[in-house]
């Protein structure tokens, strides 16, 4: 059985950084496509970066140069590095996996077949 659990989340000032971390249970290996989305109050959730065969990695727009997702198999987690935090980054931050060697930021929340819970960041201007 798959499971999600994501940490790591809290409260940072502008310009800070947090590091997410999910730990997982059956899909961490490279074979496996892992996903940080967002979703921040009144919006629509987001794919922020996802990672998968042989280090495959993208990362939305908005974050790139700034987040950096990447995956400690041994370990079983995937990690969301966050630097240069902006306000606009406050949001409920969310693991999710998919049995696929490749996916990317513009799939869908509901393309993934396995889904966390959230931790939240808040970044204060």
């Amino acid at each position: 059985q798959v499971q999600l659990q994501e940490s790591g989340g809290g409260s940072v000032q502008s310009g800070g950084s947090l590091r997410l971390s999910c730990a997982a249970s059956g899909v961490t290996d490279s074979s496996n496509c892992m996903a940080w989305f967002r979703q921040a109050p009144g919006k629509e959730r987001e794919g922020v970066a996802t990672i998968g065969r042989a280090g495959f990695t993208t990362h939305a727009d908005s974050v790139k140069g700034r987040f950096t997702i990447s995956r400690d198999s041994a370990a079983n987690r995937v990690y969301l590095q966050m630097n240069s935090l902006k306000p606009e980054d406050t949001a409920t931050y969310y693991c999710a996996a998919e049995r696929a060697q490749y996916c990317y930021t513009t799939h869908e929340w509901a393309d993934f077949s396995y889904r966390g819970q959230g931790t939240q960041v808040t970044v204060s201007s």
